[in-house]
């Protein structure tokens, strides 16, 4: 069948629709022939039309065809040498998915056809399978770009007002009775106004959205009856995944995205996206060929330099994209700008950071990644966070990042989570951990805010499996349960999960109140997984990534509504007080007499530099000082906040406390106490006062500040 077709433009690559028409454009720089294959329908097996693409620039191959309109699904088929061991693997047999694809119609139907070798060879990669594919890959797909953003804007948190909420599009909403059972588990569920109360409710300011560019489930795990649940194994960077639209997978998906962010955003929540730019879907040498690998194999990934049949491998999955290659980095930056000014999200959380940052085999800070960004005047100004480690040598890089980016603390985690269930660890690594990490970030002129704090996330136990489980339970995944991390720093309290004991049930509670205040009153950006603030459970599996089912799926039918009213205040309380959000370092100064921070031991002294290394304590309490923030607001006058004073006692025995001198403050009010489920507002203490702090507990004491209208001044009570 002949079609029309004009020239057409290099740029912008992939299929751009105008009124007249559609220009196709693709990278594919050692091919010596490329075809444009049309479909009519997701289901075809072949191709209506084959357009075989004569013009190039640039290594840019290119057409123009009049009259094809929004809808149109199509492929490539890229000719060229098929040479493993010089690392080419072209194999037209092969129908790819334009990477630049804005969507894709289905998911992959796995068959032995979307390999580019026999996979029953001897040979294995170094075969030749001439089976054609088009039947078994889903078709890239021409979207229509127009949508009624109306008058929508980013709100535009800064850092220290920003409460982050890591969510699964499906998993959050699967199981919400509230919510109309069509579109359960999809991004209009995100959007629906049952959802977006619950988020304003709870006080978050952004929700960070597991992947959500178009994924591929493994061939593995399909084999198992699993699936790939999290969706880190990307395909399609441009394109939002098809299994979330409860509209349509022509395009309509594109649009149901659109809708969810502009409600999002009407309710005053920014769009996060967990992006994954270090690997694709296509695995190691015998993995299929669904893009990449078959567009220009050589040209995209990392390959050995011994034999470039083989690939590097930092990320775990076979395969690591070349963000060295000017072509990479235009894939990564063109795609970070399309979901900024076309979709308008709000930041990036990048996963495996560190292996974006790898030139050549170790990690450069100054690597040419973070260089483009940080000139990029539209990416550069969206939040931008780094998972700051990979699996390769010299991978781990928390607090090694440059200006500008935020990153997920593991020591944070790690050293919360070592101090509440007893473990030895030094109280001048909690008191870092707590006031924002200073040790790892102010030495670069980063602020506090450059800590994401975390206690739990979606890879290893919820909040509640960390106080109820001594190891991981890993078995419905079909890996013997040798999957998962090992050293989780948890602890059931004598029974391991679920249990009738009312005494482990109590301590389970309190820890479970233990981590969130600490985490909502440290210094930095609190990051909180959906679903720790009902209790979710996922029976003890820490990597529920292959679990699309109610392992993984929030049950609210079962939520611990008291642990969410406790959640929410602690929230509030963060966003009502800049003393738990400061923009700079706390310097221990004076601030009209009394320092800006003080750390008390429980006799009422200020501890000593010999009391910081000691790793047996388990005890201690600190000053905040509201009058010592020493920033403004948006109009440029003085912030002043009031006087807290948080006691921390991780000691399983209860600990007498005594209240420091009056010049810290004369009055104070006890907010929180994480050994009981309500406080009342009128236990109030002097100063001087001595007081019981229950065994593995917080309490959190409030000294307002008194403000004098006609003097200007203020004073605290």
């Amino acid at each position: 069948m002949n079609i029309d077709n004009y020239p057409g433009h290099p740029y912008p690559l992939g299929a751009t629709c105008d009124n007249k028409g559609v220009n196709f454009s693709i990278y594919a720089p050692n091919a010596t022939k490329v075809e444009l294959c049309l479909f009519k329908t997701p289901e075809d097996e072949v191709e209506y039309v084959k357009i075989n693409i004569h013009e190039h620039s640039n290594q840019i191959w290119h057409i123009y065809l009049p009259h094809v309109k929004p809808g149109q699904l199509y492929g490539y088929r890229i000719h060229g040498p098929y040479d493993p061991e010089n690392g080419q693997r072209f194999n037209a047999n092969k129908l790819l998915i334009d990477p630049y694809a804005k969507a894709i119609s289905g998911t992959i139907d796995w068959h032995d056809s979307l390999f580019g070798y026999d996979i029953f060879s001897e040979a294995k990669d170094l075969s030749f399978n001439e089976r054609d594919s088009a039947a078994f890959i889903p078709k890239s797909v021409v979207i229509n770009p127009s949508f009624n953003w109306e008058d929508d804007c980013s709100p535009k948190y800064t850092y220290q007002e920003t409460i982050i909420y890591e969510a699964h599009v499906k998993g959050f909403t699967k199981l919400h009775p509230d919510i109309p059972e069509e579109i359960r588990g999809s991004y209009a569920a995100l959007g629906h106004p049952v959802t977006i109360a619950y988020l304003k409710k709870l006080g978050i300011t952004a929700i960070e959205l597991m992947p959500v560019h178009h994924f591929v489930t493994d061939w593995g795990l399909k084999e198992k009856g699993l699936t790939n649940y999290w969706g880190y194994n990307t395909i399609g960077f441009f394109a939002p995944d098809v299994r979330y639209s409860s509209s349509g997978t022509c395009g309509e998906q594109v649009t149901e995205f659109k809708q969810m962010v502009k409600e999002l955003h009407k309710a005053g929540i920014e769009v996060i996206l967990d992006v994954v730019y270090n690997h694709t879907a296509e695995g190691n040498q015998l993995g299929p060929t669904l893009s990449f690998k078959g567009i220009d194999n050589e040209g995209y990934y990392r390959l050995t330099d011994d034999n470039r049949r083989y690939y590097m491998d930092y990320t775990g999955t076979g395969n690591t994209l070349n963000a060295n290659l000017p072509n990479v980095l235009r894939l990564i930056m063109d795609s970070l700008r399309y979901w900024i000014t076309e979709m308008h999200v709000d930041g990036f959380r990048f996963d495996l950071a560190a292996t974006l940052a790898r030139e050549l085999h170790s990690v450069n800070r100054l690597s040419a990644f973070f260089d483009i960004i940080h000139q990029d005047p539209v990416i550069s100004q969206v939040k931008l966070i780094a998972e700051p480690w990979d699996i390769g040598e010299g991978g781990y890089q928390v607090g090694k990042f440059p200006g500008g980016w935020a990153e997920w603390n593991g020591k944070y985690r790690d050293c919360v989570r070592d101090y509440w269930r007893g473990e030895n660890s030094t109280l001048a690594e909690f008191a870092q951990r707590f006031t924002g990490s200073a040790d790892l970030y102010q030495e670069d002129a980063r602020n506090p805010t450059a800590s994401i704090n975390f206690i739990t996330a979606h890879d290893g136990f919820t909040l509640n499996d960390l106080v109820s489980y001594n190891e991981k339970h890993n078995e419905a995944n079909g890996e013997d349960n040798n999957d998962g991390e090992s050293h989780n720093r948890s602890y059931n309290y004598g029974a391991e999960g679920p249990t009738d004991d009312e005494a482990i049930n109590t301590i389970r509670k309190r820890q479970k109140r233990n981590f969130l205040t600490t985490m909502f009153l440290s210094q930095g950006v609190p990051m909180l997984v959906a679903g720790d603030e009902v209790s979710r459970t996922q029976q003890g599996n820490n990597n529920a990534y292959c679990q699309d089912n109610e392992i993984s799926w929030l049950n609210w039918a079962e939520a611990d509504q008291d642990l969410l009213d406790f959640t929410s205040k602690l929230i509030h309380l963060r966003r009502q007080h800049p003393a738990f959000c400061r923009r700079r370092w706390f310097r221990g100064a004076p601030i009209r007499g009394v320092e800006d921070i003080a750390w008390f031991l429980p006799e009422g002294i200020q501890l000593s530099e010999e009391h910081w290394n000691h790793d047996y304590a388990k005890s201690l309490a600190v000053f905040l000082n509201g009058r010592g923030l020493r920033t403004r607001n948006k109009l440029g006058e003085s912030i002043i906040d009031d006087g807290f004073y948080v006691i921390f006692n991780s000691h399983y025995e209860s600990v007498e406390y005594k209240l420091p001198d009056a010049i810290y403050g004369k009055i104070w009010t006890k907010i929180i106490d994480t050994s009981k489920d309500e406080v009342a507002d009128t236990e109030t203490y002097n100063a001087d006062d001595t007081l019981t702090v229950d065994g593995r507990s917080i309490i959190v004491l409030h000294n307002p500040v008194i403000y004098h209208q006609q003097s200007n001044e203020t004073s605290q009570s």
